[in-house]
Formats: structure tokens, sequence, C-alpha cells
């Protein structure tokens, strides 16, 4: 039995995932855990796997011949680790860097709440600015905001998902949250057995909104935990494939708002979307971007029933 499996996704981001790495055998290293690391390669091409081989020959690494998507390479990493029955798995992008101290600080809150099964860190991009970290559950406001020009000072408020930034301080205790952001998440195995991990049919986005959402409706709590301070640099696979990338966030939005809301809010969402996708398309001097636009605007009419 060990206290962690951290769990890293990685798809061409072979520095990112090096200076990853380091920080989480250093984590691991100065607070007493026990813990293994694996790492899903999803493919690169950019000599990761050799890598990763050479310079931590402890990494349990799993090669995947394509890219299944982030949901289904998590959840092999924790079929993976379960052999060796750990107490939690620590879900962490490769864009990061671990901070002294931030693995133990998501482990304490746990630990002293019984009844939360997931928690979340603070995040900060790599120049040191302030990044938003959780969320509640997305609705019909998230959605207009996304879409349509909305009052500047209101993008950071609740009125747009975002929790105040003043319950982030280094000094505040952990507060309850819908969800994450799925740069980091640290889950409870008994939690993420009894919720089947992520949905795998979401192939890239959103997945961990749907097991945030399963979580809660299991009974359990979530927590964002500001003294667990971790570096997102956000977005190094993605903007690799810009087009393709909106066309996959929006494909998994359309799912989501159809699993999570009642046929009524799902139809609302796809008329929103529609008409939003369609200005931006028309507004798109991107050829690739305007593509990808109206691919978005067919999806939430076919999946959603709108007209």
């Amino acid at each position: 039995m060990i206290d962690v499996a951290v769990v890293i996704v990685s798809w061409n981001v072979r520095d990112y995932l090096v200076k990853c790495l380091r920080s989480v055998y250093a984590e691991l290293g100065r607070n007493g855990l026990s813990g293994e690391v694996f790492v899903v390669d999803n493919a690169s091409t950019d000599g990761t796997a050799e890598l990763v081989t050479h310079l931590f020959p402890r990494v349990h690494l799993i090669q995947n011949e394509d890219n299944p998507g982030f949901g289904k390479a998590n959840n092999q990493g924790m079929e993976a680790a379960a052999e060796y029955e750990p107490r939690y798995y620590f879900l962490l992008n490769p864009d990061t860097v671990v901070h002294p101290g931030a693995l133990q600080a998501l482990v304490q809150c746990l630990e002293e709440r019984p009844d939360a099964g997931m928690a979340g860190a603070r995040l900060m991009y790599g120049d040191g600015r302030f990044q938003h970290s959780a969320f509640c559950f997305p609705g019909l406001m998230q959605l207009a905001f996304d879409l349509f020009p909305m009052p500047t000072r209101l993008y950071d408020s609740r009125w747009n998902g975002r929790y105040p930034k003043s319950l982030y301080h280094r000094n505040k205790e952990p507060f309850r949250i819908d969800h994450p952001l799925g740069a980091t998440m640290l889950v409870r195995a008994d939690v993420a057995e009894a919720t089947d991990g992520f949905d795998e049919s979401f192939r890239m986005y959103c997945e961990e909104i749907d097991w945030s959402w399963r979580v809660k409706a299991a009974g359990w709590k979530i927590y964002a935990v500001p003294r667990a301070e971790i570096i997102h640099y956000g977005g190094e696979s993605t903007r690799q494939v810009p087009a393709q990338s909106i066309v996959d966030l929006w494909s998994s939005r359309a799912r989501l708002y159809r699993q999570i809301h009642g046929r009524f809010r799902a139809n609302l969402a796809a008329k929103m979307v529609t008409v939003g996708m369609k200005k931006k398309a028309a507004r798109a001097k991107d050829p690739e971007m305007k593509r990808a636009y109206l691919e978005i605007s067919r999806i939430w009419q076919s999946t959603n029933g709108s007209k």
C-alpha cells in the first residue's frame, strides 16, 4: 500500500514533463509520503518516452500507440496504479510544477475532512499571475460569457462561475467548490473506484466537470486548497492544434450540457451556441477557425436538437 499514485498524461510536451517530474519527485522526497509515478504517453512524437526512460527510470511508463484522449489515458494510469493500493490518486497535467508542500497540503485537506472526496490546488501561470483553478458547474450564464460581449468587470465573478480571488490567499483555509480545473486533482482511491473515474466518452475537455458532478451526486464534497501552490503553464498540448482543440472543447460541452441539464435548458443552450458560433464564424479571418465555429454550430444542433 502507498499513500499517493501520481498519474500524468502527456502528449508532445517533453520539456514541460521533465520539469513536472522533477518537481513531483522532489515533493515526494521532502514530505514523507510514499508514492509511485505513472506517465501515460499518448503517442508523442517528440521523444517523450525515450527521455522519460533515460532521466526517470523509476517512472511507470505506459506508451499508447494512438491518442485515446485525456480521460481514458488517466483511467489507464489509475488502473495500472491500483495494484499498489494507493490511498489517493494525484492527477496532474504535464505542464505543471509542484511547489514545496503542495501535495502534502492536498492530502491533509482530505485527511482532515472525511466527507471530502476530491481536492484541487491553487494554480498560477508561469509568470506568477493568478489563475482560476476552481469553478461552479456551468450553466446558461457561463455560456453567455463565452459567446457574447459581457461587462468586463463580471468575467471574474460568480456570474461566470468563478470564486472570489480573496478565497485563494495562501493563509486561507480550503473552501468548498463545484469542481477543480483538471490540471490538478487529488482523489480518494475509493471514491475514484465507486464513481468509475473519468467518462471516456469525453475524449478531451469537460471530463473533470462530469466526474466532479458524479462525485458530488454520490455525496462527497470537493475543495480548493490555497496552500497547495502549483504552476500551470496551460494549454501546451492543445495549442498545437488550435482549431481542432476548440471543436473538441465545444463538442465536450455539448455532451456535458445534455448530461447535467434537463431537456429544456440543454435545448436553450444549443440555440445560444448556434447563434453565437455563427456570429464568430462571420467575423473570423482565419478559414480554419471559421470552419471550426461552423462545425461547432452543427454539432450542437445535432446533439441537442436545436433547429
